[in-house]
């Protein structure tokens, strides 16, 4: 990784972590994205528009960071069925394992929870067994 990349990777994970400990402290609430959309759905409780404003921020920054100039890193060669496939099973684990990656991994291990270090651990093996069989198998 050159001195680039690596700066920007530590710039990115400040302002996840920034963003995560603002909504805490603001809203009492965690950052677990599977969380924050699935609060958008019917019944809609009252005091619900952070969600909204929250989803439509990580939504556009692609699209901002783009018209500021950026290159876009990681290229895409997957057809748009499997990623939509992929989409879908990853909404259905997080909610079969009471998560996502950011509420666990970014919240839960900041807390030192153990049911989130261990769901995190789970994630990313399946991740890594996930990788290896797309390579070498199909």
């Amino acid at each position: 990784m050159d001195y680039p990349s690596a700066l920007a990777a530590v710039i990115g994970g400040i302002l996840i972590g920034a963003s995560a400990a603002l909504l805490l402290f603001s809203y009492k609430h965690t950052a677990g994205i599977s969380g924050i959309a699935a609060g958008l759905l019917p019944p809609w409780p009252a005091g619900n528009a952070w969600r909204a404003w929250f989803l439509a921020g990580l939504v556009a920054s692609a699209p901002l960071a783009t018209l500021a100039g950026a290159d876009p890193v990681i290229q895409l060669q997957a057809s748009p069925a499997l990623l939509a496939l992929a989409g879908l099973l990853v909404g259905y684990g997080s909610r079969l394992g009471g998560g996502c990656t950011s509420g666990h991994g970014v919240c839960g291990i900041a807390r030192l929870s153990p049911r989130s270090i261990v769901a995190t651990l789970t994630f990313m093996l399946s991740a890594g067994i996930t990788v290896y069989l797309i390579r070498h198998w199909l």
